[in-house]
């Protein structure tokens, strides 16, 4: 397969992946505040909350390894439009059930306010997750064969830019006020959303089935993408580093929804403009990644990136104000995209071509499988902490796990990162074939 050489801005079908990107990750954005606070108002119970959140993410730990073997199959651009159809038919359904259901009765402390539509819901969720795993899983393979290597920190600090503008500025936003303006409306916008994106995937040009020379079986092909793996000891301490860290991280995301309604007593509204808020640094962060990297070194990016995100955990427990903790969230965004260019664009560097889906796949079965034991953790400890503790205190506790454990995390990593990048850097010179 030829690699386009074009540059990030002159380059049409980057641009198109782009645009889709955007409108997938708008979608995704307003998901964020919409699946978690629609779970809100069917209960008051963090535990049954957290399983909203929990079924878009199980498939990543289910499906994560046929995702892979699919996407070094079939044709990836055909694989994204076709999931991308999916979630449109998913949305187009949850916003019929709500459609039907609403106004909705006030949500119990404990138990559900409709079980059944509560049931419909967690279906929906887990179907809409399962076509993002594949989608997900062949967009990232995309990007190599529409840019050349040494761009691609570049590219993927556009296409993360361009992620988080609509998965943690607009969409967060827009979606707090859909829902505030009419509860079924931010999934009918979603399927608009995805419905739009095919149609830009349909149009991008050039080859996307990976060229392989034979065919294996699945077990063949599995053995071949934990090779890969197994070879590469810098790919597999980031794909646990990104798991553990995921885990950590979903005990926030989710916390953070009733600690904000609770604790400082704020709307959809507020809350969706506190993600857009802190959004900003995330953009800025991919803006300047690729400064950073080249200015600090890969390694030492990743390591200081990982504290950093201790060190806001940590602050969103303390932040006393929505100004503050949107201030907080700029900072943590700023840090996780200057991580996420480190960890993605050596992944896409190191790994050829015909084996980067089922590689892909493996390296985010672990990243990505390990959010749903996080959610529902989170709802464990505050479950555990509210028995012990004031309510106030009990919905900032998963705060506090997860700095303390990405502060351990920090701490077993620091000196194996440092010289594993170093050992990648040292072979760079044999290695640009690669």
């Amino acid at each position: 397969m030829t690699t386009k050489t074009a540059p990030p801005r002159s380059n049409p079908a980057l641009g198109r992946l782009i645009a889709a990107t955007g409108l997938t990750n708008l979608a995704d954005g307003i998901a964020v505040v919409v699946w978690a606070w629609l779970g809100t108002l069917l209960t008051r119970d963090p535990l049954l909350v957290a399983l909203m959140p929990m079924a878009l993410r199980l498939p990543w730990f289910l499906l994560a390894l046929p995702a892979g073997i699919v996407t070094d199959r079939v044709d990836r651009r055909r694989l994204i439009v076709v999931m991308d159809l999916c979630r449109c038919g998913g949305f187009v359904a949850v916003a019929m059930l709500v459609w039907t259901a609403v106004p909705l009765p006030p949500a119990p402390a404990s138990g559900l306010t409709s079980p059944g539509l509560f049931a419909a819901l967690l279906v929906c969720a887990f179907v809409i997750g399962a076509a993002e795993v594949f989608r997900d899983n062949a967009a990232q393979t995309i990007l190599p064969t529409i840019v050349s290597h040494d761009v691609l920190e570049q590219a993927n600090g556009r296409l993360l830019s361009v992620e988080l503008i609509g998965n943690a500025l607009l969409g967060p936003a827009l979606g707090a006020f859909l829902i505030a303006a009419a509860l079924p409306l931010p999934f009918a916008v979603n399927a608009v959303a995805f419905g739009l994106s095919a149609v830009f995937m349909i149009g991008l040009a050039g080859r996307f089935r990976p060229v392989r020379a034979t065919r294996a079986g699945i077990a063949q092909e599995l053995r071949e993408g934990l090779d890969v793996l197994r070879g590469a000891p810098l790919l597999r301490l980031l794909a646990w580093i990104t798991g553990i860290w995921n885990l950590l991280h979903q005990m926030v995301v989710i916390a953070l929804v009733l600690h904000v309604q609770e604790n400082l007593g704020l709307g959809a509204r507020a809350y969706g403009l506190i993600l857009a808020a802190g959004a900003v640094g995330g953009i800025l962060g991919g803006i300047f990644a690729a400064r950073v990297v080249r200015a600090m070194g890969p390694g030492a990016a990743a390591r200081w990136m990982t504290l950093a995100s201790a060190l806001a955990f940590a602050a969103i427990a303390m932040a006393p104000n929505a100004v503050v903790l949107a201030l907080v969230l700029a900072a943590f965004e700023f840090t996780g995209l200057v991580w996420n260019t480190v960890s993605v664009s050596y992944r896409q560097r190191a790994v050829p071509d015909a084996l980067l889906g089922r590689v892909n796949s493996l390296y985010r079965m672990l990243a990505w499988g390990m959010m749903p034991l996080g959610l529902v953790l989170s709802g464990v400890v505050v479950r555990l902490v509210d028995g012990m503790a004031a309510r106030e205190v009990a919905l900032v506790a998963p705060f506090w796990v997860a700095a303390a454990g990405v502060a351990v995390l920090t701490a077993l990593v620091w000196r194996p990162l440092g010289r594993r990048f170093a050992a990648v850097q040292a072979q760079m010179p044999s290695r640009s074939s690669v």
